[in-house]
């Protein structure tokens, strides 16, 4: 189908997502991408609902947020900030009663979705292993990776971490080799956060040789002052726009020179 019209209908805000996107193409690739991710997404906040474990909980729905804003998803994306801030304070009364209404509405984006893009099916196949200059992306939300791996393909190898561990083995493999020339780093993480990877850099010296910038959705004061007494770049509030993250990656790659 592939009609915008059917999305506004629906109640999608296209327009402000087209702001980020840049272009109605790139919207749909990447929104490919989060039809073939949110099955995934869902099934792990099933499991940390069911398991009533509340920090694993608010990272996943957290990025489902996250996902949810950029593509104009909006009454989804605040009911997952709401259970990304109830389950933050471990009020598991309040996920709980709102969890059955959480999934009807995602299963309602993802019948949106579905009928948009039809059966359209991409996938992204990986560069070949080069020696190219490298910029580290650390999300575990795929839709952040695939978007900016449109944006900056064409010029650099492109390495990506879904959590702080993945992360962390990136950095140590190229410790030595000075091919990492930007870290793009989220703090909300499953197994390991953010700021484990930048206490790893701080006890390794290693911000002047990896310049980090963070890229997150926790716009809580606390954060950033947290992100902040560490030596990074610069930070950048999800969602952001093809310009935003250009002139963000350039300032954290002119930075060490």
């Amino acid at each position: 189908m592939k009609d915008i019209n059917f999305l506004k209908e629906n109640n999608v805000d296209v327009d402000n997502s087209l702001e980020l996107f840049g272009d109605i193409d790139t919207y749909n690739e990447t929104l490919v991408e989060f039809k073939n991710s949110i099955d995934g997404k869902l099934d792990q906040i099933r499991k940390y609902f069911d398991e009533q474990d509340m920090p694993n909980y608010a990272i996943y729905v957290h990025s489902l947020k996250s996902d949810c804003k950029y593509f104009g998803f909006l009454k989804l994306a605040e009911m997952a900030y709401e259970h990304e801030m109830k389950s933050k304070a471990n009020d598991y009364t309040f996920v709980k009663e709102g969890f059955t209404s959480l999934m009807e509405e995602a299963n309602k984006v993802k019948n949106i979705v579905n009928e948009y893009l039809g059966t359209t099916s991409e996938i992204y196949e990986d560069k070949p292993v080069s020696d190219e200059d490298i910029i580290v992306v650390a999300d575990d939300s795929e839709v952040i990776r695939i978007f900016v791996k449109k944006i900056f393909d064409e010029n650099y190898e492109l390495a990506f971490a879904k959590d702080g561990e993945e992360t962390l083995n990136i950095i140590k493999q190229h410790q030595e080799d000075n091919r990492i020339k930007a870290i793009l780093l989220d703090l909300n993480m499953p197994k390991v956060d953010g700021f484990a990877v930048l206490d790893y850099m701080k006890d390794n010296s290693l911000f002047s040789k990896m310049p980090v910038t963070i890229v997150s959705g926790d716009s809580s004061s606390e954060a950033i002052n947290k992100a902040f007494s560490y030596d990074i770049v610069d930070m950048l509030n999800k969602p952001f726009s093809e310009a935003k993250i250009k002139e963000v990656v350039e300032k954290t790659i002119n930075s060490n020179k």
